[in-house]
């Protein structure tokens, strides 16, 4: 989940790692900048975030992703329409993910190395899981792909136009719910592992379909937090390095959008 990771501790902590400064350094509204010479890493004119430097490193990122998506779909083997085999180094690529994004959430200044690196590892299990869901729905990797792109333009449009508008209070209800949710697969995963995993999370019900709706949507609302975040960010003149941890903030949201969407698809199929 991305927000957790894209709030105002952590954007503060981005800021004062990033130039090297570390943990100790005064706090971005009361640090007085620099004057003395274009080497200062805290010279308002040069090196600051920009939301197009970040709308470029996420750019970046994403086409890492596709990249690794692609090698993914292609270490699938399914023939004649069943499953016969999901590539072990998808499994890999989620667990080197998660590894980066625990590490990222310590270490923001890091993103600018392992943002990528989570890009082609988490796009190797997207890639395999894409196929393997379009082995058994034809065509429902098109609409999940079509879906996600959607969302994510309504919800720029909508926070760009200041139709939603980003408080405090929603961002609190929203990192939270996120944070719920996240439990809720983490404790969900321990019981599969005992075979007894809640059957709605996979179940064509209308119960089911309800928890994926609402998922999405939650998803989709951290999609503004992660613009909010960006928007904040330029603004204050974080250091350019920021530019890598949001756009891997926003790779984060949209990688679970769509999968909650392609979840959400699959399961309408089955109704």
């Amino acid at each position: 989940m991305s927000n957790p990771l894209l709030n105002d501790e952590k954007l503060r902590a981005a800021a004062a790692k990033s130039d090297g400064s570390g943990w100790g350094a005064p706090d971005l509204e009361t640090r007085a900048p620099m004057t003395d010479g274009p080497t200062s890493p805290w010279n308002p004119a040069t090196r600051a975030m920009t939301v197009g430097g970040t709308v470029s490193a996420t750019a970046v990122l994403f086409v890492l992703l596709l990249a690794g998506a692609t090698v993914g779909w292609l270490g699938v083997e399914a023939p004649r329409g069943e499953v016969y085999k999901f590539p072990a180094f998808a499994i890999g690529g989620v667990l080197v993910g998660l590894v980066c994004a625990l590490v990222l959430a310590f270490k923001p200044n890091l993103a600018k190395i392992l943002g990528p690196i989570y890009a082609v590892a988490q796009g190797l299990f997207v890639g395999a899981i894409s196929r393997a869901y379009e082995t058994y729905y034809d065509g429902i990797v098109v609409q999940a792909a079509g879906a996600t792109i959607a969302v994510v333009a309504v919800m720029l449009a909508l926070y760009g136009l200041r139709i939603i508008k980003v408080t405090d209070r929603m961002r609190r209800i929203v990192i939270g719910a996120t944070l719920g949710v996240a439990v809720f697969y983490g404790i969900s995963m321990l019981m599969s592992l005992f075979g007894a995993t809640p059957t709605f999370l996979s179940s064509s019900s209308a119960l089911g379909i309800g928890f994926s709706f609402l998922v999405a949507g939650l998803a989709a609302f951290n999609l503004a937090l992660d613009f909010d975040f960006i928007e904040r960010g330029a603004k204050e003149r974080l250091p350019e390095s920021v530019e890598w941890y949001a756009a891997f903030g926003v790779l984060v949201t949209v990688v679970w959008l769509y999968l909650e969407i392609l979840r959400l698809l699959a399961k309408l199929r089955d109704r």
